[in-house]
């Protein structure tokens, strides 16, 4: 990285400590960003990994207005009362891992920072503590009064977005109404104009159905919710194209589009994952500030071994930071 530093700090969450989330977050200093970086995560636990991973990495504490240190690490502390060991998540660390989450949020909503970097979490742990949580994005949408949040994951040129996101799959039917296709769809184009300077993009909608459907001998969700929905959009002029099988939506027969829409989680994001793992990036859409992520999970086999890899977080950051440009 070479670009010249603007004032505005990027916040990053090092998430579970028993993960990969503060190996990667260790290996930051070794970059040039072209923005400072904040990183929220118990510094003792941090100079614990980073002796175990035999790395020299001189952390400083972050308060507001202070000056920051020359390529050290800044972390924003939290205490984690729980053990931290490497594969084995502590539930009791889940309240204050949650309440660093809620701090980083409230210092983007103020302008402190200018968007939002997310580590994975594990979320079982936090479910085992009693917190109820099924991923950063209805986490992060609850704190900011956001109706509808939406789940964007882009790798390379690919950008999939989700109607449905972490519901068991017998219940993804329930949730595809036309109202909430057309609340997503609507956040999905303002987010690619806003967000990505698409003037006019479009978008590839997946039917639910396999065949989208096959004129209702599969199912009639596909001709009887979302066409309805979509023919209403277009008389509004959105550019989309579906319900389309979804085994071919990714493909180049159905023309090139800026995003997909895929009914449920495992029907998009296989192919993007596919496409561009280990430097695709999740975002969230909808929401007052900006929040990428990284598009893997805790990797807790992985966690102390030196073997992560850091390409994710790295494109989640330079993503944050374009997107903070615009």
């Amino acid at each position: 990285m070479t670009h010249q530093q603007t004032d505005i700090p990027l916040i990053i969450s090092a998430g579970e400590p028993a993960g990969i989330g503060p190996d990667l977050c260790l290996g930051l200093p070794r970059e040039r960003w072209g923005r400072r970086l904040v990183i929220v995560a118990d510094p003792e636990q941090l100079r614990q990994r980073a002796a175990m991973l035999s790395l020299d990495v001189h952390i400083s504490i972050y308060e507001p207005g202070n000056a920051f240190t020359p390529d050290a690490l800044c972390v924003l502390p939290i205490d984690l009362p729980g053990k931290t060991v490497c594969g084995t998540p502590d539930p009791a660390n889940s309240a204050p891992l949650l309440e660093g989450l809620k701090r980083a949020v409230a210092g983007c909503q103020r302008g402190e920072f200018a968007a939002l970097v997310t580590g994975p979490l594990q979320k079982s742990a936090i479910n085992d503590a009693g917190i109820p949580f099924s991923g950063h994005t209805e986490f992060l949408a609850g704190l900011t009064d956001c109706e509808t949040p939406v789940m964007l994951l882009v790798g390379g040129d690919l950008r999939v977005a989700l109607v449905s996101t972490h519901v068991p799959l017998r219940d993804v039917a329930l949730q595809i109404t036309e109202e909430r296709i057309s609340e997503v769809i609507r956040v999905l184009h303002a987010g690619l104009v806003s967000r990505f300077g698409i003037q006019d993009p479009v978008i590839n909608v997946c039917g639910l159905n396999p065949h989208a459907g096959e004129g209702g001998h599969l199912g009639n969700e596909d001709q009887s919710i979302i066409k309805p929905a979509l023919d209403a959009l277009r008389e509004h002029g959105m550019r989309l194209r579906g319900p389309l099988p979804a085994d071919t939506a990714f493909t180049p027969i159905c023309g090139p589009a800026d995003a997909v829409l895929a009914m449920y989680h495992d029907q998009g994001l296989p192919v993007l994952k596919y496409a561009g793992f280990g430097n695709a990036v999740n975002i969230t859409l909808g929401l007052p500030i900006i929040r990428t992520s990284v598009d893997h999970g805790t990797a807790l086999d992985l966690a102390g071994s030196g073997n992560a890899d850091h390409g994710s977080l790295h494109a989640a950051i330079d993503l944050a930071q374009t997107l903070a440009g615009q």
